[in-house]
């Protein structure tokens, strides 16, 4: 039987596919105030800025390929059981063949009802944008299928559920501050090995046994793929 490797990823490992992160000097926060874009506040006061601001963001993401970051973790399926919790709203795991990802923050590329988020629809290249007056079968202003701030985050639980079952742990593109995604590692058993693959370094509160591989997710991810083989895990 394969060991499970759980892997927890975040805007990092899809910079180097050229999506720029909200928070980098040169982010989207510099551009749109998270207040307006980012909150059901902001999207109940100016909903047709809202929807302009992810339609232009969809045909963004869709110019973006996936690099080796991704492909990384595809590969590592061959001998693992490869499980991505991603903290990112793209489609990259996807498009690069991850058979198993689960999305803690929404998917860019589909949208649901106001009137009820398990109303959800997934948009196609071709007709990625949504328009004040488009409504979902319940009648309800379809939104971008994206967990705002200030709201729950419904695949926290089978997140955590993923965690507990780790055999190893790999961490990419993420500093470890945005909650509650960062607490996962807590629910990693103890003994089990975590790897870090991150260019800055990550700090990092625990009794697991870190690896940290300072490099980008293309680099790292080859670093790390050296690793496991050099300790046979």
């Amino acid at each position: 039987m394969k060991k499970k490797l759980v892997v927890l990823t975040g805007a990092g490992i899809s910079a180097e596919s050229g999506i720029r992160t909200f928070r980098d000097y040169d982010g989207l926060w510099n551009e749109y105030r998270v207040e307006d874009v980012c909150t059901p506040e902001g999207f109940y006061r100016n909903p047709e800025m809202v929807l302009s601001f992810y339609n232009s963001m969809r045909k963004d993401h869709l110019s973006h390929l996936p690099n080796y970051g991704h492909q990384g973790l595809v590969e590592l399926e061959a001998d693992y059981d490869v499980h991505i919790i991603t903290q990112n709203i793209d489609d990259l795991h996807e498009r690069a063949g991850s058979q198993s990802v689960l999305h803690l923050h929404g998917e860019m590329m589909k949208v649901c009802s106001v009137k009820n988020p398990d109303l959800v629809t997934t948009l196609t290249d071709d007709d990625c944008e949504i328009h004040v007056g488009d409504l979902a079968a319940d009648g309800g202003q379809l939104r971008p299928y994206i967990v705002w701030f200030g709201e729950a985050v419904p695949n926290m639980e089978p997140a955590i559920e993923i965690a507990k079952q780790a055999d190893l742990f790999l961490i990419v593109g993420t500093s470890l501050n945005v909650y509650p995604a960062a607490s996962l590692i807590a629910y990693v058993p103890t003994n089990v090995p975590v790897y870090i693959i991150d260019p800055k370094p990550v700090s990092v509160n625990t009794a697991h046994h870190v690896t940290m591989i300072q490099r980008g997710a293309t680099e790292g991810m080859k670093e790390l793929k050296k690793i496991l083989k050099s300790q046979k895990i």
